[in-house]
């Protein structure tokens, strides 16, 4: 398919390590052999080196998308369908066979094995939000945006209903692709800006079917700072710290991608629940501020969270036209190496950059990625636990926490979680409400 350069918002093709030199990163990746990370040939023909041959790890590749569903954190179709499409999906272009412009559509999902995906109702940041004014009215237009994406995603969903399912919880995914052979399609909302300053819209965005949000975007919000801008609150508001706990009450998993370092470190100190970097990569392996550093990865493996590998090339490798599926590998073995592979999981961003990495240039390429894995001797069950395994798991403890906190507030326990209730600009007056006090003078 022929590049097309896509105009996306600035700062999200703008991802460029900061150091300009190769990618620097400690000798775990290639101790990972004699550490046991990974195995000289696990199962089959193996080649020269005593590892999986390229034709068994391409058929073994196979049968692993077979039997577990590779979901990808990270997908910004519904995005390019705003920008190029207007939204307008109501014909044929958006059927099984098209052929679309960017890195997704339902014949390459089939292609590359897809079993889940998670799309992201992503809406800008308002351009207040970058001088650190987070006043409420600015994100009137945000969240009247964001529920326009979140229809988008459920009407192509409806639309495709031969292929796509829309999955609510950690169950319905494996039930989606063992049973009914679809592609299990998660709901992300990428920015706490997006929710416009209110736990109300939180908790709709969660009725409607959002199953995480990621607490910043490429600017600080009320709650938390960004990877990419100064800071502003230290990393976590008062308000912020009172949000993570509002998100872990109702099930909301917190995604830490674009955050800054500090904040993503207070989360993971504060979260009672697991949570994930959707598409993000390691700081070690290629230095960039949207990357995760080891501080944050060893607290993610306390938190018993996820890190998503995301295929931006300027996350990947210091000079990002040189960023490879070689060097996407290299920051799983990374990540494996210093937290282990229960942590692991694949957050694309594609249709949210201007092109993947050599290799893994669109959702085609899964089996590709899931093949050199099993070239350099990660076992069977680690893999099956990085394309989608770890992040089920991480759904299911997030609902599980949400599950115990509603069943304490049911019980009346005193330590359940409180629910978050939005400030309100008052409506009536001193003097009507008091002439209500004399109407029912006997009652609340």
């Amino acid at each position: 398919m022929q590049t097309v350069r896509i105009a996306l918002p600035e700062a999200r093709i703008s991802e460029t390590p900061r150091s300009t030199g190769a990618c620097q990163f400690q000798v775990q990746v290639f101790k990972a052999r004699e550490c046991g990370i990974v195995t000289q040939g696990a199962q089959g023909k193996k080649n020269e080196e005593g590892n999986m041959d390229q034709d068994e790890a391409s058929r073994e590749a196979i049968e692993i998308l077979g039997l577990t569903p590779l979901i990808d954190g990270h997908n910004d179709f519904p995005h390019l369908i705003r920008g190029f499409y207007d939204n307008k999906i109501q014909n044929s272009r958006f059927d099984e066979e098209s052929s679309l412009v960017g890195h997704v559509d339902l014949k390459r999902l089939r292609e590359g094995r897809s079993g889940g995906v998670f799309l992201s109702a992503y809406v800008d940041c308002p351009l207040q939000n970058k001088q650190n004014d987070f006043r409420d009215e600015i994100h009137l237009e945000t969240i009247h945006d964001t529920l326009q994406q979140i229809d988008l995603i459920h009407r192509l969903i409806d639309k495709n209903s031969s292929t796509l399912a829309l999955a609510s919880n950690s169950s319905d995914i494996m039930r989606i692709f063992e049973t009914e052979n679809k592609i299990a399609c998660l709901i992300g909302v990428e920015g706490l800006h997006q929710i416009g300053n209110s736990a109300s819209i939180l908790r709709m965005y969660h009725r409607l079917g959002v199953r995480y949000v990621t607490l910043t975007h490429n600017a600080n919000n009320m709650y938390a700072d960004s990877a990419t801008v100064p800071g502003f609150h230290g990393g976590l508001s008062d308000a912020g710290r009172e949000m993570v706990r509002e998100m872990n009450r109702i099930g909301m998993t917190i995604d830490l991608s674009h955050t800054s370092a500090q904040t993503a470190e207070q989360v993971l100190d504060l979260s009672s629940a697991p949570v994930a970097f959707t598409h993000s990569s390691t700081d070690a392996a290629c230095p960039n501020p949207r990357n995760v550093t080891d501080v944050c990865l060893d607290k993610l493996q306390k938190n018993n969270g996820i890190i998503m590998i995301s295929f931006i090339p300027g996350l990947t490798h210091s000079k990002p036209e040189e960023a490879s599926i070689q060097h996407v590998v290299d920051h799983i073995l990374y990540v494996a190496s210093r937290i282990g592979f229960d942590h692991i999981g694949i957050g694309t961003d594609f249709d949210g950059m201007e092109k993947g990495v050599q290799g893994l240039e669109d959702v085609s390429k899964f089996p590709d990625l899931v093949a050199l894995l099993l070239e350099k001797g990660v076992e069977k069950d680690n893999v099956q636990k990085i394309v989608g395994l770890n992040v089920i798991r991480v759904l299911k403890d997030v609902e599980n926490f949400a599950l115990q906190e509603r069943n304490k507030n049911v019980a009346g326990e005193s330590e359940a979680l409180p629910l978050l209730e939005d400030d309100i600009k008052q409506l009536w007056n001193d003097g009507i409400r008091s002439y209500v006090r004399q109407v029912y003078p006997d009652r609340g």
